[in-house]
Order: C-alpha cells, then structure tokens, then sequence
C-alpha cells in the first residue's frame, strides 16, 4: 500500500491535539477529518491545524468512505461504542488507553477486532518512552541479568484536572485505572502478566473524588517475579513515572521526565576505590542521556502507520489493552476485599 492514509482524530482536547501533530508531520499521513462535540472548540482546532473537513458526531467521520483509520481520544466511557462502530465500518482504530473501564467493554472491543479486516491498536504511550524503551532493550538483551524485581510507579496531582471534565469522576474510573494503567501496562511488558495482585489503598487527598487516590499493588509474575505498582492521584510532587528494575547483574533507574537514565551493573569500576581506604563495594552508577518524551505520540503512530501500510502486526493489541485493564482492575477489587485476586486473562 504506497497512498497517503487519510486519518480521523475524535476530539479536540490537548492530548488529541498531540496526536494530530504527529500525523501531521508523517509524510504518509493526512490529517483530513477531526471531531468534538463542542463546535467552538472543533472550530478553534480546525483553524490551528488547517483542517477543511470537521463533524460533531463520530458517526460522519465513519461514513466518509475517504477515511481510513481514526484515533480516538475521548472519555474512556465512549471507547467501546466508538471503537467497535470504526472497525465494523472497516477503519484501521488507535484507540487511547485505558481501553475501557470494565471488563464486559474490553470483550466486546477485543471480538469486534478479532473480527475486523482492519487494524486495532491501544494507545499504551509508555512503551514509546525513551527511558522505558531504552531499559526495555538493556533487559531483554541480558544486561542485567535475571529480573527479579520489577518497581513502577503513576504519581500525578489530579486536585485541578477534575474541572476540566466530568467523565474523570467517574466511580468506575478509579485511578489506578484511569491513570495508573500507564505503570501497570510498562510492568506487565517487562516482566509479562501478573498470575496474583494483593493491592492496598486510602482516600486521603481527593477527598471530593469518588475512588480512592492512593494505591500501592503487590504482583507476582512469571519465573518467580515480583513487582511493585504505586499509584497517586493527588500527590504533592511533580508528574512522574519512575521505574526501575533490578536483575542479577544490574539495576535500572528511568522515567518519563528525567534526560538521562542510571545503570548500575556488577564489575563496573573494576573494584576500584572512589575515596582512599575505603574499599569499592557497589557498582559505579552510569548515566545515559535520553530525550524526555513522556507523550510520544509521533513514535506510536509512526509504528501504527508502519503496521497499516506495511501489513505488520500490532504490538500493543486489544488484547494488550485488554489484559492491562484486567490487572488495573484485579488491584481495584483487591484493595476493596483485602484479598489477593488473579487477574482474568480471558478475552
């Protein structure tokens, strides 16, 4: 396939807008079609990025036989209606995380793309991260050596965002979901799909919110992993997703904001001593500079584009999606039973 894909993006909030710069600056893209429901914010956003063709219900842009894939970035609530309507009008779907709020969602999304002729993937934006990508690559080629114990983490202040829209009130959109997927879905591509999750939780910072704000999620993963995800919503810090990941032979230290990630690896230094008459008893931290791109959209719709054009497989599948909501969910259910619940992988 050598024409120019013509791309849709549903809604015209900040992060759409991040998503129209990327296919915007895709030589194989065209950014033809774009819609909101609120006409002076769709207006607003045409005239920043030139866009002739505009509608306030998805349902034109699926109609329109021109369009051949579409992102959307609405509410999580509408992801499943939307979703399913692209594929079954035959359109290639970039869908945002998380990729539905329930479970009974994510089966009738994963069906509709099991189905589909056309292409699905689920915006899990973290694994285009620098840092994320970069400690991937180091892991998987044995750097450290054996994982053994995976840390994430989603800390963010919430305490402003809720006026900007209803939907993130939500009692379904707890924020370990909601937000904290983003930590969930870089452990569980590390270290694989928890088979446990003993999570606990407190209500303490967003006091008018309907979901506990602070969670910390105990896991075990495969070949006898551990892990540990905390998730914040109305912490007092700056935004940040710091990771690290410690194997036999190393330990890795990244985020999502920082411009150079740490590496500590056994036999760095070579024994040496850094003060006379001390003896050198850890490894010597490396520092490796990175681009700080926590919202990596040009990565992610490059490689969806890759796949449409190219016929290649998606990585982050519905499934994908799919399996990183069970988890999220698996830690909700967990901190409300005192109990440890077994994610279902079942889609």
């Amino acid at each position: 396939m050598s024409k120019t894909i013509k791309v849709g993006v549903i809604s015209c909030s900040g992060m759409a807008q991040l998503h129209m710069k990327a296919v915007r600056d895709n030589a194989q893209a065209e950014l033809y079609m774009i819609c909101d429901t609120n006409a002076e914010q769709l207006e607003k956003v045409a005239a920043l990025f030139g866009v002739q063709r505009t509608c306030t219900d998805y349902r034109q842009m699926l109609a329109d036989p021109e369009v051949d894939a579409v992102i959307i970035v609405t509410p999580d609530q509408t992801h499943r209606e939307i979703s399913v309507a692209a594929l079954e009008a035959g359109k290639h779907v970039l869908c945002e995380k998380p990729m539905a709020l329930t479970l009974e969602d994510c089966r009738a999304m994963t069906a509709a793309a099991a189905k589909a002729s056309t292409k699905m993937m689920i915006g899990q934006i973290c694994r285009y991260t620098p840092g994320f990508l970069k400690a991937k690559a180091l892991i998987d080629r044995g750097e450290i050596g054996e994982l053994f114990f995976v840390e994430t983490e989603y800390a963010h202040d919430y305490a402003k965002l809720a006026g900007l829209s209803a939907w993130r009130l939500d009692p379904l959109r707890h924020g370990f979901l909601g937000g904290g997927c983003h930590a969930v879905d870089l452990a569980r591509w590390i270290a694989g799909n928890p088979t446990e999750v003993m999570a606990y939780s407190n209500h303490k910072m967003l006091k008018d919110w309907p979901t506990d704000d602070c969670t910390i999620a105990i896991m075990k993963f495969p070949n006898d992993v551990i892990g540990k995800v905390f998730v914040s919503t109305g912490c007092k810090r700056d935004y940040t997703m710091r990771s690290v990941f410690y194997g036999s032979k190393g330990t890795i230290i990244t985020d999502n904001t920082s411009p150079c990630m740490t590496v500590y690896k056994d036999g760095l230094g070579n024994g040496e001593s850094l003060f006379e008459g001390l003896p050198q008893t850890h490894a010597i931290p490396v520092k490796y500079p990175l681009d700080i791109n926590n919202h990596n959209t040009y990565g992610e719709f490059n490689e969806f584009l890759d796949c449409i054009v190219n016929d290649k497989p998606i990585r982050t599948t519905a499934l994908e999606g799919a399996y990183t909501v069970s988890v999220s969910l698996a830690a909700v259910e967990s901190s409300k039973t005192g109990r440890p619940v077994a994610p279902d992988y079942d889609f």
